[in-house]
């Protein structure tokens, strides 16, 4: 039997780290509710880079509703927070040319119901830098379901400094 290449080995290896979320690859130990990768009861949110955007693809249960057939709000803020926050984390990495993670926490967000989220299927989220500053990224989000642009978001996320109590979230 052939022994595989150092080539094929490093295929393979960018292959399998291609198809771990940002936050398998990043915050492996995360415990937050929304994409915490370590919380057993979380949501477990993976997002993933395309292009100029951040996409995940997150299936509803039931226990998320808030009436039969439509997604809760709280957990669509959740979402849409976490995923936003991601799309932040990538953008400041790159503009400062880092592979550190920086601790961001969330500024201010606002979201629009446009119609209401169906838990019958997968939704969509899709997030983008609109405004990009050394410590901060403000960004706009949505998330989709059936074709459908259900929720829009709006929020800016800060890099904190040593002393902020989320200053070591991703260790």
């Amino acid at each position: 039997m052939r022994r595989p290449s150092a080539l094929h080995l490093a295929l393979v290896t960018d292959l399998r780290a291609e198809a771990r979320s940002l936050q398998e690859r990043l915050a492996p130990r995360s415990v937050c509710f929304g994409c915490g990768p370590a919380n057993p009861a979380g949501l477990h949110l993976r997002s993933f880079e395309e292009g100029d955007e951040v996409v995940a693809k997150w299936r509803p249960e039931p226990r998320y509703e808030a009436f039969p057939g439509a997604l809760n709000g709280g957990i669509i803020g959740t979402l849409l927070d976490c995923h936003s926050n991601w799309a932040a984390v990538i953008a400041l990495m790159r503009a400062a040319g880092s592979d550190a993670v920086p601790a961001t926490v969330t500024a201010s967000f606002a979201l629009t119901f446009l119609r209401p989220s169906p838990t019958d299927g997968p939704v969509t989220l899709r997030a983008r830098v609109v405004d990009l500053q050394p410590d901060r990224a403000t960004v706009e989000s949505s998330l989709e379901a059936g074709g459908l642009r259900c929720v829009t978001f709006r929020g800016t996320f800060v890099a904190v400094r040593p002393g902020h109590p989320a200053y070591h979230r991703w260790a």
